[in-house]
């Protein structure tokens, strides 16, 4: 079964409260749940929420991975992949059905978002050495 774009985003913000500019792993409650893992070009990207884009041209398909925890997706799905306009893909895009039903998605830099998409976040959701 497929999850419209809306609903995937609206769990990805109560299960994630992505806020700031570190992603977590190694343990604890937040690895009970899945988080949003998009692959596009043999890279992997997970959902930044409060981000300021704007999606442009399609630029191929991306695949959502599955989860398993045994309450997600039961098997990887695609969908289509967006420039973020200013970005370049290899930091970041968009994923969604249409350009107007996207969620914002940036590759993983060793634990930390990349400085480019920090850029993008509210002043108090990055550390003071990336803004």
């Amino acid at each position: 079964m497929r999850a419209s774009m809306a609903t995937l985003v609206a769990l990805t913000a109560v299960v994630m409260g992505v806020v700031g500019c570190t992603r977590t792993s190694g343990g604890g409650q937040a690895d009970a749940a899945c988080a949003v893992v998009i692959e596009y070009e043999n890279r992997r990207y997970g959902n930044v929420a409060n981000v300021d884009f704007t999606p442009g041209d399609r630029l191929g398909t991306a695949t959502h991975k599955s989860c398993a925890d045994g309450h997600g997706m039961p098997e990887d799905w695609t969908t289509g992949a967006y420039e973020v306009e200013g970005l370049d893909p290899e930091v970041a895009i968009a994923v969604g059905d249409t350009p107007d039903d996207v969620l914002f998605v940036a590759v993983d830099a060793h634990g930390e978002l990349p400085a480019e998409v920090c850029e993008r976040l509210p002043s108090q959701a990055c550390p003071s050495s990336t803004a």
